[in-house]
Order: C-alpha cells, then structure tokens, then sequence
C-alpha cells in the first residue's frame, strides 16, 4: 500500500470514528440509571376534562395528549400515564416538546396518592416556554397538595432579572422527581447529566403510589401534547 493510499484511509477511519461519537447518544445521567419499561404503562383521565386526553406509548417514549382546566385549585383535569410504585424513587424524563394552548400548560413527573380528582400528591412540571409567570420566570415549578381536595400550593424559585438560571429549552428539557422516605425533590437539567435541586418539600404520602407522566392543557377547548422521552430511574 503507497503512502497516500494509507494517509487517506486513516483519514476515512478518523471521520467515520468522529461520525460515530457525535452521533452517539449521550450518557442520561453521571449516575447509573435503567430505562423504564414504558410499555407497562397504564394512562387514563383524572377528573372530568371536556376533552378526553390519550397516551401513545411507545419503546422510545411517551406522547401524552390531553385535556382538561387545570392540575390546580381543590381538584384537577389533566391525563395520566403511569404505574404504580413502591418505596423510594428517582425518576428522569426529557420533556422533548409541549405545545402551547395555554400560558399555564403543564406537562411533567407526578407521584399521586390514587386516581381521584382531589387527592395528595407531587408535581414537578414545567410550562411551554419562559414567559414570566408569578415568581417563576424560569418554566419550571414545583406543586402539591398537602391534603385531600384541599388547595394545590406551589413553590417557587427566587426572582431574576434578565436571563433565568433554569429555563425550559426543548427538546433539551430534563426534569427529574426523587422520592427518599416523605422528601420530595425536583431537580431540572439541560444535558441530562448535570443536575441542579429545584426543591424539596415534605409530604406523608403512602409507600405505594401512582408515579408517571401528567399533562394538562389549562384550555378547555384545545388539547395539549407533551412527548417524553429517555424515561429512567436512577440507580443507587
């Protein structure tokens, strides 16, 4: 083999390798993680939304389609795709997209008590863009409800002024819910890998639990979409 002959097929060799790594899918998390086995999912309406919400679920994620006024207030609209978990937890999912019939869409982790329209859960969710809302301009918040059909209470971060330190940016929207006992926390990521609290917060749910993927559309005559994906648990 000439020279040149060997020069260019190295060359070839470096491209295709360079070719591989950037098409490579990157790491979830720094930490261990399993893939959910998303075909277990159930889904289902809670409440009574106007529209009724689906879920097509498929080995590569979860697009939820749904309904509904609100995940608010004493009771809630929205749809639901989950299963049913016991014990500690720490689940990841990439919000790829979220459309925007309302400013107040939702779409993100929730560990729910049962499947009744007023009961005590956990949501850490995110709204389809950064536009300022409350205290949150960043498009993440953190909400629960401490007691059956009592008010839905929300945290929120401190306020900023000019660019956000958290904002949503899809598809590069990770967001994460960990349960450790009765602590709650909400981490959000842009890369999947390097992690950042949102918050924790306290709440005396039952060791079995509703865990999954909720939307609602905060509009009753138009349905939102919210496609999950790369959805995992974090391994100790």
């Amino acid at each position: 083999m000439t020279k040149n002959k060997l020069f260019y097929l190295i060359l070839m060799l470096m491209i295709l390798n360079k070719a591989a790594f950037v098409n490579a899918q990157p790491d979830l998390t720094t930490e261990k993680t399993k893939a959910i086995p998303v075909k277990s999912f159930s889904h289902s309406d809670i409440g009574n939304p106007a529209i009724s919400g689906t879920a097509d679920i498929s080995k590569d994620g979860v697009s939820v389609t749904a309904g509904g006024t609100d995940i608010w207030g004493v009771k809630d609209e929205f749809h639901f795709a989950y299963f049913e978990k016991t014990g500690d937890f720490d689940l990841v999912a990439r919000i790829e997209s979220l459309t925007a019939p309302h400013l107040y869409t939702k779409a993100g982790i929730m560990a729910r008590e049962d499947l009744t329209e007023n009961c005590r859960h956990i949501f850490f969710q995110v709204f389809p863009n950064n536009n300022p809302r409350n205290k949150n301009n960043g498009g993440f918040e953190f909400q629960y409800r401490q007691q059956k059909a009592g008010e839905m209470k929300a945290i929120y971060p401190a306020s900023f002024t000019g660019t956000p330190e958290f904002p949503v940016a899809y598809p590069n929207t990770w967001i994460r819910l960990k349960r450790a006992g009765n602590d709650f926390t909400g981490y959000y990521s842009t890369d999947g890998k390097n992690w950042k609290p949102f918050t924790t917060y306290s709440l005396e749910l039952p060791a079995k639990i509703y865990l999954g993927l909720a939307v609602t559309s905060h509009n009753t005559k138009e349905s939102a979409k919210a496609i999950f994906k790369n959805i995992a648990e974090v391994k100790k």
